[in-house]
């Protein structure tokens, strides 16, 4: 894919950090999404992926630092701003985050009726439009959640985050709990989402199988606690295929999902936790 130009950054973090209470997450982040590309975020749990799209759509707040949409610092804008900034994302949750008191119409239809969008004639023809494009029948429509697998929860959860018609989708772990081939269906559908909707993608994911499909750019992020002082917690930033060529040995361990190094790291811990014990006595 053709990558947008450098200087059109949509979506900026400059400085980042994050904490909850004594524990930082995020440390010192700085990150330009481009308008129009799919930037895939990979690493291990707990390093801070989800923490990052939660900042970027302002469900939180960074501890220092900013986070920026087309240049305006969100955590200046006030509550009717904020409300319109979210209207341009869709989000596609970990595991869909569907309302299970309504059927799949009415949560598809829930962002354009919350925001009174649309009115109810134009809202029938957008889900069923949607529904579409994300390969369900009409007869879902009256079901509700828990009658639908995995794999309909998490089409359904992307065709609500369409109706609004985002100019940035973010989406946390897309195909987690997918079988392989459900999993493809997801990758394909969120190429689709960028080839018609010209939307800006950023996904977090753990599926190797996601990022070589899915992505322009992939940035990896490691742990914290894991990491030499001073040393950046992005590892990696650059195209995909040439991220198993990356020169840090720990991004070629994650991508081949070699557990050498963590093993290591392991024993390490399991040894010095006798002699930390002795030493208390």
């Amino acid at each position: 894919m053709s990558l947008p130009e450098a200087d059109s950054a949509l979506i900026e973090l400059r400085d980042v950090t994050m904490r909850f209470r004594s524990q930082t997450v995020l440390t010192r982040i700085n990150l330009k999404v481009r308008r129009g590309e799919t930037l895939c975020v990979i690493g291990e749990s707990g390093c801070g992926k989800t923490v990052l799209l939660k900042l970027i759509i302002g469900l939180l707040k960074p501890s220092a630092g900013g986070v920026f949409f087309a240049d305006r610092d969100i955590a200046r804008l006030n509550g009717k701003e904020m409300v319109k900034l979210r209207l341009r994302f869709g989000f596609l949750f970990q595991m869909a985050a569907l309302f299970d008191s309504l059927t799949v119409f009415d949560n598809v239809a829930f962002g354009l009726r919350e925001h009174h969008m649309r009115d109810e004639a134009s809202i029938a023809g957008i889900v069923a439009e949607r529904l579409q494009e994300v390969g369900l029948p009409p007869e879902v429509e009256t079901k509700k959640p828990a009658e639908l697998s995995g794999g309909q929860r998490k089409r359904v959860g992307l065709a609500r985050a369409l109706a609004i018609g985002p100019e940035v989708m973010l989406y946390d772990e897309p195909t987690t709990g997918l079988d392989p081939i459900m999993s493809d269906v997801i990758n394909e559908l969120i190429l689709q989402t960028q080839r018609t909707m010209k939307a800006t993608g950023v996904v977090v994911t753990h599926d190797m199988k996601t990022v070589a499909k899915v992505a322009d750019r992939v940035v990896m992020l490691y742990p914290i606690a894991r990491l030499e002082p001073g040393e950046s917690q992005i590892l990696y930033d650059g195209p995909p295929d040439r991220i198993e060529s990356s020169l840090d040995p720990r991004v070629g361990q994650f991508v081949r999902g070699e557990a050498g190094e963590r093993m290591r790291e392991l024993a390490r811990l399991r040894t010095a936790a006798p002699t930390a014990a002795t030493a208390a006595k």
